[in-house]
């Protein structure tokens, strides 16, 4: 048996509650693994409320750490005692234990802890497939402007230091000055208080009227319109989020009066669709982080008893860096 969080029906944080379940054993191409620290995301409140609908009842979480207990035919990347981290569908991370795919699951580091591994790994792998894999049709070079707003978030913090790493001057946003002064001091070279100021006018001054070559957003609603004016021509637009709401039709045409614009809409799990593409990506991440280039921030930690506080903090931005839910 294993402890589990599980929603009946869409809604607000009331509906998550702890129920009792039975784990069995893997069976092709999966394992099992008991967690030892599970990661808290914005897409898990998607799911909950019913943006991103799924079928119920629905166990929520995408990502965590633990050991793993058993493995099914055809695994050979894993044995019964590794460490191990993951982001992966489907959902069912809030848990003690649980079958699953094992293609997303990887090896952690010994040098990197489980409460470390079970923070990063959806946020640092969407940090990654958006610097390195997600970029403008002109590139990005060393001194390039980027904006990317949430920017003292989980996914925001990592990609601030990872972008500084890569030479880039990060441009953030956040929603209160001590959010911004969190992302200065971890890689974005400029933080603009979107509460307080325009970040438009903002970011045509910082580059000197230019504007930027890509935005990332997992804003959505509040910032979309604002973001297409902060683009260079032939600039990107990459939308991977919408916690403010989604974004509004607009007519295509629209993107080339506005300087022949790219835009995109990026989920992480169109880039870990195999073994080896997990595995590269987490490569990637695994570096940076051992190198010391990129620290993650667990800025709040919550019992799983306690879920439903942690969903309350989250969606109401009291919440910095990553939050991880323990055992």
């Amino acid at each position: 048996m294993s402890l589990a969080v599980q929603i009946d029906q869409n809604g607000g944080p009331e509906q998550l509650k702890l129920v009792d379940v039975t784990v069995g054993q893997p069976g092709p191409g999966e394992i099992r693994i008991r967690h030892k620290a599970i990661g808290l995301n914005f897409i898990d409140v998607y799911q909950r409320s019913g943006l991103y609908t799924l079928p119920m009842p629905l166990k929520l979480g995408m990502e965590a750490s633990g050991i793993v207990e058993a493995v099914g035919e055809g695994v050979t990347h894993l044995k019964v005692g590794d460490r191990a981290a993951y982001a992966s569908q489907p959902p069912g991370s809030y848990c003690e234990e649980r079958v699953m795919p094992a293609k997303c699951v990887c090896k952690l580091p010994d040098d990197i802890s489980f409460e470390t591994g079970a923070a990063m790994m959806l946020k640092g792998l969407t940090a990654q497939y958006l610097l390195l894999k997600t970029r403008p049709v002109e590139g990005l070079k060393a001194g390039d402007h980027v904006l990317f707003h949430a920017a003292a978030g989980g996914v925001g913090l990592i990609a601030c230091q990872w972008g500084k790493a890569l030479g880039f001057s990060m441009i953030g946003t956040a929603g209160s000055d001590d959010k911004c002064k969190l992302a200065l001091a971890n890689g974005a070279e400029y933080c603009i208080n979107y509460s307080t100021e325009d970040f438009l006018p903002r970011v045509k001054e910082i580059t000197g009227g230019k504007g930027v070559k890509v935005v990332y957003d997992s804003v959505g609603k509040d910032t979309w319109d604002k973001s297409l004016e902060c683009l260079r021509p032939l600039g990107l637009m990459a939308s991977f989020g919408n916690a403010s709401g989604a974004v509004a039709p607009f007519a295509p045409g629209m993107l080339g009066a506005k300087g022949s614009l790219y835009v995109t809409r990026q989920t992480l799990f169109s880039h870990i669709t195999t073994r080896e593409s997990t595995q590269a990506m987490a490569n990637d991440l695994f570096a940076v982080v051992q190198s010391g280039k990129v620290k993650i921030h667990i800025d709040q930690t919550f019992p799983l008893a306690q879920v439903k506080e942690a969903h309350i903090a989250l969606e109401a931005r009291k919440t910095t860096g990553c939050t991880i839910l323990t055992l």
